[in-house]
């Protein structure tokens, strides 16, 4: 094995190649250890030179006679740079041991990572959170150094039982303040709770590149989302999880037919700013709106020949009681047979109040599977 120590770099390295055993070249004093070296030997890869072209200034310098790297350290300078310009240069300072190159320090890939190995085994939340508090201080710091942030927090417990109990948190958009991921963990820990005693306790994230945005001057503020999503979590803890969100309706005929999604700030600044085009009516029919009741009235409907005639229906906070007066329809609506199939006639029907009064627009609906009738809504 050969050993060279050396001021520069790229001396040591020509040292330990050609000497063998340990080599101490003192500054100043390279050319005392490199000049005997063959020019052959020069490597000109450490001054990032192209084989063709080092080639080709190698090849003059051993037309000149130069055989050694004292050789080419005792030319001009100014000569070397007239004939062979800055590649020659290079070459030249390579072999009087003169080069500037710093080294290159590798650094380790950044570790997102951490956990820790109890000494007793834990089974409440309250000294769990000090465990969860210093990890995501650590996390936070590393990703604060980096400066990026995560959206996406894994959790992993190794439990007394021998099992492991891992929860992911999807966040919905980058962050790294460890206080309110401290909040989102324990909110999530106390609605999904380990099943026994933890032993080890491991937080690693995804690290992504942190959220930027430019805000105008005369768009509305939105709420914060870190708060945002804390009180979210907070409500899915009260609430249920499948009952917070987002609605978005299905493709699909069925009516009222939505789903609930995880809701999430707009990324584009522009999508909070209302138009104001003012939308006009489809051709120059007049609009009706429409209030559906929410559940929908049961309702008891005499008819004869299939045309409803009088109407009956109950509510907690509403009734609807009269005679039809007119009547357009049925309308018949099916779908999802192969799952749970629904089927239903929908009616538009004026009903007369008992006293003559007043007379109202409803949509009433009879499904076919049940021949239950209901009232869905009203027309304003």
């Amino acid at each position: 094995m050969s050993v060279a120590i050396a001021a520069n770099p790229d001396a040591a390295i020509h040292a330990a190649t050609r000497l063998k055993g340990i080599t101490f070249v003192s500054p100043g004093e390279e050319l005392t250890c490199l000049g005997e070296f063959p020019l052959d030997h020069l490597d000109y890869s450490l001054v990032n030179l192209d084989t063709k072209v080092a080639g080709e200034v190698l090849d003059t310098l051993r037309l000149w006679g130069v055989r050694s790297f004292a050789d080419c350290a005792a030319l001009p300078v100014a000569g070397v740079s007239e004939r062979l310009g800055q590649e020659g240069i290079r070459l030249q300072q390579l072999a009087a041991g003169k080069t500037e190159r710093h080294l290159k320090v590798k650094q380790p890939d950044p570790v997102f990572t951490y956990s820790t190995e109890l000494e007793d085994v834990l089974t409440e939340l309250e000294p769990l959170s000090f465990i969860f508090s210093r990890l995501l201080q650590q996390l936070c710091a590393a990703l604060n150094a980096y400066a990026l942030a995560t959206n996406e927090l894994c959790l992993k417990m190794q439990l007394e039982n021998h099992t492991t109990h891992e929860r992911k948190l999807s966040l919905p958009h980058p962050m790294r303040e460890y206080k309110v991921l401290l909040r989102l963990l324990l909110l999530d820990t106390e609605m999904h709770p380990p099943q026994a005693g933890v032993t080890t306790v491991s937080i690693a994230c995804e690290p992504v590149k942190p959220r930027v945005l430019q805000n105008g001057l005369f768009v509305p503020l939105a709420p914060a989302p870190d708060k945002l999503e804390v009180t979210l979590a907070r409500l899915a803890k009260l609430v249920g999880e499948e009952n917070i969100g987002s609605p978005a309706l299905l493709d699909t005929h069925r009516p009222d037919a939505f789903t609930i999604n995880r809701f999430t700030l707009p990324t584009n600044p522009d999508a909070g700013k209302r138009r104001r085009t003012r939308q006009s009516p489809v051709g120059n029919k007049q609009c009706l709106g429409f209030r559906m009741f929410r559940p929908p009235l049961r309702a008891v409907v005499e008819a004869e020949q299939g045309w409803p005639t009088q109407i009956s229906a109950w509510g907690k906070q509403r009734s609807v009681y009269g005679k039809v007066v007119n009547v357009a329809g049925p309308w018949r609506t099916t779908g999802d047979w192969w799952r749970d199939g629904w089927a239903r006639d929908e009616w538009d029907v004026m009903i007369q109040s008992r006293n003559n009064a007043e007379q109202a627009l409803y949509r009433i609906y009879r499904e076919l599977n049940t021949n239950t009738w209901f009232v869905e809504g009203n027309y304003d």
